[in-house]
């Protein structure tokens, strides 16, 4: 779109200092297509933009352009860094009763300690924004929001500016007509390190026959290059609509965006609440009805796909009992059906103890034994040793938290780093004893599928 816009980046500063405010305002307006609203702001923010949409499709966020960023190269502490971080900037907000909470949305790198030359290099440990324009839409209604930070004695004057910025973006997002149809033409499909993968796999097995692990986690990568460059918003929209039962993210950095449809809840705190999920054990999908609930009731039945899925319901349950009272968390495990795969899934909940904010619950949780395994620090060796590839953000913590505490992180699986005509793909599997790597390698095809369709790939596997 031809749209010229201010660039509200230059006049604000990313030092806090004493003199520093943090302001915001909220708008109530009408109905805004989330996808138009972050399409709005191409133009001038299409470096920082970012997208969410929880699993039961109740809130959506958007935010476009960067009030303020936090970032964090911290092997050690990026939890605590990037929440006290926050904090600060929460301690000098100003706001109305009727204004929205401001978000922060990012994300964390799976293991800083396995980082490698590779398309992450853009990607610090950690990489939060505060957007300049904030969306949000829940409870059918739908809020806009600027948020400025800065030190400028003419702030009122800055403001006034976002405001004239906020209308244009608005107004481009009601009556603009957008093409959101995905015509992507894949010239070239590469598996990174398939031979690698499958050796991964079997050298894995046999340290855990050997006693070394309970479980371990291998991972592999698709390499996707396509005709043309592939614009962010049309593999939004095509994600979204492909899984529409799943978490839908997308993290606009620079030239990258990493993007995807996760069925996995990492954590939730809401209203001093904290709820999480433990999902581990796959099978794929039936062709009928029929055959759908047989492989279900395969899956629930299966030992090895029981046992993975308890490890995590182990993990999740000591750290909920370390973090909060009133733990609630069933005894046997449901089935969690999405296009591709059902899944295994125990759902935990407990009341949020004091001292502890969203940020302490990611560290504590992650990485799950369904995304590292059993026992972590076991495992995490294993993976660096054997994977030989930077996982970068996926399988790792991305989401949101508000200034009020409330916020939600999932599990960055079934994903995808989209630049420019190019696009890494990301999947996994839990290995145990008695796993065979070809088996293995086919489970990775069916969770490559979700992002592999979106983009107009076609299954090789």
């Amino acid at each position: 779109m031809g749209h010229k816009m201010t660039d509200v980046r230059e006049m604000q500063k990313v030092m806090i200092s004493p003199s520093t405010r943090f302001f915001t305002e909220t708008v109530e307006v009408g109905r805004i297509s989330p996808l138009s609203f972050f399409e709005a702001g191409a133009s001038q923010y299409k470096d920082s933009r970012f997208y969410w949409q929880n699993a039961d499709k109740t809130l959506t966020i958007v935010g476009i352009g960067q009030a303020y960023t936090l970032a964090t190269g911290r092997t050690d502490g990026r939890y605590k860094d990037i929440s006290e971080q926050w904090k600060q900037l929460c301690s000098i907000l100003i706001k109305e009763e009727k204004d929205i909470d401001p978000v922060l949305f990012g994300g964390f790198s799976f293991d800083e300690e396995n980082r490698k030359e590779s398309e992450w290099n853009e990607f610090p440990s950690g990489y939060f924004v505060v957007p300049s324009f904030q969306l949000r839409i829940e409870e059918g209604k739908t809020f806009i929001s600027i948020n400025m930070i800065t030190d400028h004695k003419e702030a009122a004057l800055d403001f006034e500016r976002l405001r004239e910025e906020r209308d244009k973006l608005i107004h481009i997002a009601q009556v603009e007509e957008f093409d959101f149809a995905n015509h992507n033409k894949v010239i070239a499909t590469t598996e990174r390190g398939k031979e690698q993968y499958l050796k991964a796999v079997e050298n894995a097995t046999e340290s855990i026959q050997q006693g070394n692990a309970d479980k371990v986690v291998i991972a592999r990568a698709l390499e996707l290059q396509f005709e043309q460059e592939v614009n962010s918003v049309k593999a939004l929209h095509a994600i979204t609509n492909e899984q529409q039962e799943s978490y839908h993210f997308g993290l606009q950095k620079g030239e990258s965006l990493f993007f995807g449809a996760t069925p996995e809840r990492l954590i939730e705190i809401k209203n001093g609440k904290a709820y999480s999920a433990c999902v581990a054990g796959s099978i794929r999908r039936g062709k009928s009805a029929q055959e759908d609930r047989e492989l279900g009731e395969a899956l629930l039945g299966d030992r090895k796909n029981r046992e993975e899925h308890q490890h995590v319901v182990s993990m999740i349950s000591n750290i909920f009992n370390k973090y909060c009272t009133e733990v609630l968390i069933p005894k046997t495990p449901k089935l969690m059906k999405i296009r591709d795969i059902q899944h295994l899934y125990t759902s935990v909940e407990g009341a949020l103890g004091e001292e502890n904010d969203i940020f302490s619950f990611v560290e504590a949780l992650h990485p799950t034994p369904a995304l590292g395994g059993v026992p972590t620090d076991v495992a995490l060796e294993i993976i660096r040793h054997e994977e030989e590839m930077d996982r970068g953000y996926y399988a790792a913590p991305i989401g949101w938290t508000d200034a009020a505490g409330n916020g939600e992180f999932a599990v960055a699986i079934r994903s995808g780093l989209l630049n420019s005509d190019r696009a890494y793909l990301y999947a996994g599997g839990g290995i145990v004893a008695d796993s065979v790597p070809e088996l293995e390698y086919d489970e990775t095809w069916v969770k490559f599928r979700p992002v592999l369709r979106a983009l107009g790939g076609k299954l090789n596997g």
